[in-house]
């Protein structure tokens, strides 16, 4: 959740540029999607990166109570 430097975000970029429409990929998120492109200083690599991200994506956003505030609340024992 921190935001990446140039070189996190052109390493994620080439991953993604390999695995785009090959195989699958599976990215698990605290921060909502709207927010990805913020954490990307370059605005090139962040909508080269985002558009294959979220090209021909399934998206399941969760909603609800935090689980873990849910186990303290012993709603769950």
């Amino acid at each position: 959740m921190e935001k990446l430097n140039a070189r996190q975000a052109n390493d994620l970029l080439d991953v993604m540029e390999e695995r785009y429409q090959n195989t699958s990929t599976i990215i698990a998120s605290q921060l909502p999607v709207t927010e990805w492109y913020k954490l990307i200083t370059n605005p090139t690599v962040a909508d080269a990166l985002l558009d294959r991200l979220l090209h021909n994506s399934h998206r399941i956003e969760l909603t609800g109570e935090s689980m873990r505030k849910l186990d303290q609340s012993d709603h769950l024992r």
